[in-house]
């Protein structure tokens, strides 16, 4: 798959490149701000871009700002924006959107190689990528009373993995639970966030998002 990487430390633009070509992805090119990313989008047509979302000239959003733009001129370009915090402000019109390829990680949770190319991949093919705490800020900014407040602290770790773009499979292996009691979470969670079920679970967690959007 072809990558371009926005990243405006040389030292993090350059380990990621290298950490991307050995995980089998071809990095077709690598900016530092956000108009050349726009650039070196129309040029090359990628299959995803790693967009860090603070970049010059302010280091605010325009990371963000270019996301979007992108989701909107070239919307099979698959999108893994890396942050230091939740950008709240854009990260819901970003995400609630339309669900097929969207990643939002923080870069201090992101310790696990492995775990993070398979995230980049999992983007890359039209799935999701969403640090739990993405997905928490997001549904807190609801304006509603604690909308997580309901759910049980396994109910919220399912949620959290299912916010990964996790399979009820995924989930049921990584807290060793059988699959049919990862399914009665979800079943639950659902349900107390008054959402219908729904087959697919990346739609499923980012039509949570888009139903709290305020």
């Amino acid at each position: 798959m072809r990558a371009v990487i926005a990243e405006d430390a040389v030292l993090l633009r350059e380990g990621l490149a290298r950490l991307l070509e050995e995980g089998g992805f071809e990095v077709v090119d690598a900016v530092d701000n956000g108009e050349a990313l726009l650039r070196a989008v129309a040029k090359h047509q990628p299959d995803v871009c790693v967009v860090d979302v603070r970049m010059p000239p302010t280091f605010s959003d325009e990371g963000v700002k270019a996301a979007i733009v992108i989701r909107k001129q070239w919307p099979d370009v698959a999108l893994l924006m890396l942050s230091q915090y939740v950008e709240e402000r854009y990260a819901v019109d970003l995400i609630a959107g339309d669900s097929r390829g969207i990643g939002y990680l923080l870069k201090d949770r992101v310790a696990d190689v492995r775990e993070f190319l398979e995230a980049l991949r999992r983007v890359a093919a039209g799935g999701a990528a969403l640090d739990p705490e993405v997905v928490t800020q997001l549904l807190v900014r609801s304006g509603k009373q604690d909308p997580l407040a309901q759910l049980s602290p396994r109910e919220t770790e399912v949620l959290g993995l299912m916010a990964e773009g996790r399979t009820n499979g995924g989930i049921a292996k990584r807290l060793w639970l059988t699959e049919k009691t990862v399914e009665a979470h979800v079943r639950s969670i659902l349900m107390k966030l008054g959402l219908p079920m729904n087959d697919d679970d990346h739609r499923r967690v980012l039509a949570v998002l888009a139903y709290l959007q305020p």
